[in-house]
């Protein structure tokens, strides 16, 4: 292991948004969602999503687990992220929250 700077995703931030939005949560809601309430907070959340700090290899799985998607994704910037199956899940949350 060298010393020297990582290469770091530069698309990670903007994905994890995504993928908040689409399952249709707050940030808190996402703490929660992710079983990180002692760990997390919203601001963390926040600066994720902004790119000012990235998230620990266990919060990643935790976002992709919770996407349903390989975390493979999230870190690779020739991946993009497929928005759909995310969709059909939010509309799923959403109508159950209106019933």
């Amino acid at each position: 292991m060298g010393r020297g700077t990582r290469e770091k995703p530069t698309k990670l931030a903007k994905k994890l948004a995504k993928i908040r939005a689409y399952l249709g949560l707050s940030q808190d809601g996402l703490v929660r969602a992710l079983g990180l309430t002692t760990k997390l907070t919203r601001n963390d959340i926040s600066k994720y999503e902004r790119g000012v700090r990235e998230p620990s290899l266990s919060v990643l799985l935790k976002y992709a687990r919770a996407a349903k998607i390989n975390v493979e994704v999230l870190i690779d910037d020739d991946l993009s992220l497929s928005l759909s199956r995310l969709a059909k899940k939010a509309n799923r949350t959403s109508a159950r929250r209106k019933a």
